[in-house]
């Protein structure tokens, strides 16, 4: 288990940078997949702000594992591929900067009412042109499942991997339940294309909650995986923060809350850290 390696979208800890860090040390993790930076998305911050944040995470042992992009999460129909390719190539100088080696991508938003199926070949076309890119800065595309993308089923994941073996997986259970797939036939479907995992957990409601406590299977994939010779995950807590549950309490009191609520972001990150950890154990 010592080289098991636990990354975080540290955001959802504090938009600041430098609190992202202190929840990162806190929970002895390796280091990020960076998604916002001080209120701005990875993909729009400037090449100096990268370099400050490098010099930061250096400084703490630290390292950005991926980088969490948006790309690939556009309307395939209404938005415009070129400018967001534009988009993409600035995202891939972010990542030289930060030494990051892998971006997670996703497979464009299907047009309310129409049949995925329909887009295969564009989505496809348009993954590869992204990946020829990546591929001449020596980048990996990591593709995450995401309700209401092309890549939202396993079925769908498993004919993008097979039309472009160089792009990688992301396994996101939650994603998975709130889609309503069965994840443990879908880890079995996909399992030889997966690169990493996002540790984030959904009961069948839909309701995200610490992993291990809803029905993604977590423990059991994660430790399939990881028999098959993989260390990474990231854990993306998602879980539900109160911010206003102390001004409910009376001095010395402290309300129950449901599972998976929590009082303040950080005590929310700490959360998801420990359940992982627990499930790792």
């Amino acid at each position: 288990m010592n080289n098991i390696k636990i990354f975080a979208f540290a955001d959802e800890a504090s938009p600041n940078i430098d609190e992202q860090i202190t929840a990162l040390k806190r929970n002895s993790l390796s280091g990020l997949e960076i998604r916002n930076v001080d209120g701005v998305n990875i993909s729009d911050i400037t090449l100096e702000k990268a370099k400050e944040v490098k010099r930061k995470l250096d400084e703490n042992g630290l390292i950005t594992w991926s980088i969490g992009s948006p790309i690939g999460k556009i309307d395939i129909e209404k938005e415009d591929f070129v400018s967001h390719t534009e988009k993409f190539k600035r995202t891939l100088e972010t990542a030289e900067i930060l030494g990051a080696h892998n971006i997670r991508i996703f497979s464009f938003y299907i047009p309310e009412g129409k049949e995925a199926s329909a887009y295969k070949n564009e989505v496809t076309e348009r993954l590869g042109v992204l990946c020829d890119i990546a591929n001449a800065h020596n980048i990996c595309l990591c593709h995450e499942n995401e309700k209401g993308i092309f890549g939202d089923t396993p079925e769908r994941c498993l004919e993008l991997h097979r039309a472009l073996p160089e792009l990688k997986g992301i396994f996101d259970p939650a994603n998975y339940v709130q889609s309503g797939a069965d994840t443990l036939k879908a880890w079995d479907m996909l399992k030889d294309y997966i690169y990493y995992m996002h540790i984030k957990d959904a009961k069948a409601d839909g309701a995200i909650v610490p992993a291990g406590f809803g029905d993604g299977h977590i423990k059991e994939i994660a430790a399939d995986f990881i028999s098959r010779g993989a260390n990474a995950f990231t854990i993306e807590p998602h879980l539900t923060v109160f911010e206003g549950l102390s001004s409910l309490e009376r001095r010395g009191e402290k309300s129950e809350i449901a599972e998976g609520v929590y009082p303040d972001a950080n005590a929310a990150f700490d959360a998801a850290c420990k359940a992982f950890k627990a499930v790792l154990q």
